[in-house]
């Protein structure tokens, strides 16, 4: 399986392959369900190769570590998931 930063730094990165919409789905431990974000609201700080940023409905900003990402989907159809 191909590791998440990968993926996300082909969808940086490859402006072909980064065409249409996607949308990441990460483990909330406090809920114990998948929240799914999408890419363009999620945070990354390039000094920082373990985790990113995104913000919930009440405004409050959470750092997510990248080993709790569980799918990608873009346009709507999954293409990447860890259990």
């Amino acid at each position: 399986m191909q590791p998440i930063h990968e993926l996300l730094n082909r969808i940086r990165w490859d402006e072909e392959f980064a065409r249409g919409e996607f949308v990441i789905g990460y483990l909330d431990h406090v809920n114990d369900r998948v929240v799914h974000v999408n890419l363009r609201d999620v945070a990354h700080d390039p000094e920082d190769h373990f985790r990113f940023e995104v913000y919930d409905e009440d405004g409050e900003r959470h750092a997510i570590p990248y080993h709790r990402v569980r799918e990608v989907y873009k346009n709507g159809e999954l293409i990447w998931r860890r259990e």
